[in-house]
């Protein structure tokens, strides 16, 4: 009688166990997707803080030793018409490893400067320095001048590899080089420049028999693995510190995204990138995957390439996503096999149509920074949101989103000098507690910039975080949503540009008294464009020739401003802060703006009048920008 009223009782609560996951995920809608993600975020990060709680630590050339041995024929990069198995990969590592080391006295600790384009032997010299136990730079290959000198000397690097398309970026900062005592070599079987000498021929004659551990027994997760340059495209580069604990976690995405050892991963982005080096390269080593790459970005090669390899997975900064958009329809727009795209900084409409022309491709838009101690990821797949508030992650990360003053430039504070936490609906300044599960290791040989990313006394005396420089939304449902960037940052062609720091290059020139720099919306264009406010020094004239000269030789093309406007005074407030607000939302049309404005053309080598046809022009895209 007992086990029948038990049998009985069980039958009658059946129906309700049942119902209770329907019903929990009617109440709670997206609650087992956060379990779901937590979960993975927890196994993942035990995993990485067990790799690196030991010296040596656990590293990811370890992580790739495995997968060689796992699997040694298995391609791991595809370039062109090359196959690289593991391999054949590791063994060419060794090889530049020797090389290094015999011939550029190369010895455990140092730092290696790279200074080229996408291609294989990016990745092999890396996992030749890495074996002994040294770092890397990740020199932005379209820096020049200035620019490329102050990247190197925050690297304190005194090797430089180079690839010989990059001779005469190299033979102009020579003198300087000599001055510092660098070895130059080339990516080359014979010497191609004065004073520089060839790599290539010495990493042939070099064994490819594998290369000691115990050059690199002294490894921990605490220690330099690479620099990666943030706001780097600006004449005054940022050198982020990333360490063998920061390049683990990366591969984090790959984990959350679920990517398996059979995908086939396109990378069009360069590898000096954090997307593609930290995220893209290592992410394939951790899920022993096969990587596409290549030497640079092309829209119309996109799709050809993705069926040409069976790519199953991309990587993206939106920019890239709505170059394809742009690109003629075809009868083809749906003939691959690409599952999933990774990448941020995709706009909601550009989303929404690269959905309907390219198919159901999953797409995993996260938010993060190369430096920063906070990441978000659209794990729930909503079209605009770069992921959610969970019930759960803020047991992983202490963040939130403070109300920010635009007019000022500066958080909100209360009568108690501390900040006040934003509603939601309403952009917020997004900060993260910096503490041992969420460290800020700063920028290399550079206190300031490092001091002005850490917010003090936020909600406490004495309390700490990382300012991420970007205003974010948190709708109804707690979809995170990306605002704009604030303040002395705006965003173009995919790159960070930090206007204090190009304000700072232009107010070199002899006639410039005072410069504002801001970015501005051009329509049809993703991001904001470099304008410049100018005040001239008494009894001097602009010279458009000389400006053009000045901003060629000391910031790349994407920080270059692209508007010049000259003005008698500037407009500042009660704190003796430049106004900008008003001049982003003026713009660049002469039809509004009174005062000279000027435009760099690339064709005539100098800053020009602007023209009410030339604002046209750029409009109607007949001016590429």
């Amino acid at each position: 009688e007992c086990s029948s009223h038990m049998i009985t009782l069980i039958f009658t609560a059946l129906p309700g166990l049942l119902l209770l996951p329907i019903l929990i995920s009617f109440i709670f809608p997206y609650i087992f997707q956060d379990i779901a993600w937590f979960i993975t975020a927890v196994r993942f990060g035990i995993r990485i803080r067990r790799s690196v709680s030991k010296t040596p630590a656990h590293t990811v050339v370890d992580m790739f030793l495995e997968k060689v041995e796992r699997h040694p024929d298995k391609p791991f990069v595809l370039f062109e018409e090359e196959v690289y198995t593991y391999s054949h990969m590791d063994k060419l590592s060794n090889q530049a490893a020797r090389a290094l080391r015999k011939h550029a006295a190369i010895k455990s600790g140092d730092c290696v400067a790279i200074f080229m384009a996408n291609a294989p032997a990016y990745i092999w010299i890396w996992l030749g320095v890495a074996k002994l136990g040294c770092s890397i730079a990740c020199l932005n290959n379209n820096i020049r001048s200035q620019s490329f000198l102050h990247c190197f000397r925050c690297s304190r690097a005194k090797v430089i590899l180079a690839e010989p398309e990059l001779k005469d970026v190299i033979e102009e900062v020579m003198p300087e080089l000599r001055k510092d005592n660098v070895k130059v070599f080339f990516l080359t079987k014979t010497v191609i420049s004065e004073g520089t000498e060839s790599f290539l021929d010495k990493v042939k004659a070099a064994s490819d028999e594998s290369v000691p551990k115990s050059l690199r027994s002294f490894v921990s997760g605490k220690s330099l693995a690479m620099y990666i340059y943030t706001s780097g495209t600006t004449g005054l580069p940022k050198a982020a510190l990333i360490n063998h604990y920061r390049l683990l976690s990366a591969c984090g995405m790959f984990e959350i995204c679920k990517v398996r050892a059979r995908d086939v991963v396109y990378s069009p982005l360069p590898l000096y990138h954090s997307s593609a080096m930290m995220i893209g390269v290592h992410g394939c080593i951790s899920k022993g995957a096969t990587l596409v790459l290549r030497p640079k970005f092309s829209a119309s090669q996109f799709w050809d390439d993705c069926r040409k390899y069976n790519v199953t997975v991309i990587l993206y900064i939106g920019e890239v996503l709505r170059y394809l958009c742009n690109v003629p329809k075809s009868d083809d727009d749906v003939a691959h096999n690409v599952r999933m795209a990774i990448g941020n900084g995709l706009r909601t409409d550009v989303w929404s149509e690269f959905l309907r022309r390219f198919g159901e491709i999953h797409i995993n838009e996260f938010y993060a920074s190369t430096e920063g101690n906070i990441a978000f990821i659209n794990y729930n797949n909503t079209v605009g949101s770069v992921g959610r508030v969970g019930r759960f992650d803020k047991i992983l990360h202490s963040y939130d989103f403070i109300k920010y003053d635009i007019e000022k430039d500066e958080p909100v504070r209360d009568a108690m000098g501390r900040c006040m936490k934003a509603r939601k609906g309403q952009p917020g300044l997004l900060i993260c507690k910096i503490n041992s599960m969420s460290p800020f290791d700063g920028y290399a040989g550079d206190e300031h910039s490092t001091e002005r990313k850490i917010m003090r006394d936020v909600f406490r005396k004495g309390d700490a975080y990382f300012n991420s420089g970007d205003l974010l939304t948190v709708d109804q449902q707690n979809f995170i949503y990306f605002h704009d960037r604030v303040g002395d940052t705006f965003r173009w062609k995919g790159e960070n540009v930090a206007t204090t720091e190009v304000a700072d290059i232009l107010c070199i020139v002899n006639f410039i008294q005072e410069v504002n720099v801001y970015g501005v919306s051009v329509q049809n264009h993703e991001g904001r464009i470099g304008m410049a406010a100018l005040i001239l020094f008494d009894e001097e004239v602009f010279d458009g020739r000389k400006l053009y000269a000045h901003v060629r030789d000391f910031l790349p093309n994407y920080a270059r401003p692209r508007f010049i406007r000259i003005q008698n005074s500037m407009d500042i407030t009660g704190t003796f802060k430049q106004r900008k607000v008003g001049l982003v939302k003026e713009g660049f049309d002469p039809a509004i703006i009174s005062d000279p404005l000027y435009f760099l053309d690339e064709r005539e080598k100098k800053y020009v009048p602007m023209t009410q046809t030339i604002y046209e022009d750029i409009k109607m895209k007949r001016i590429k920008l």
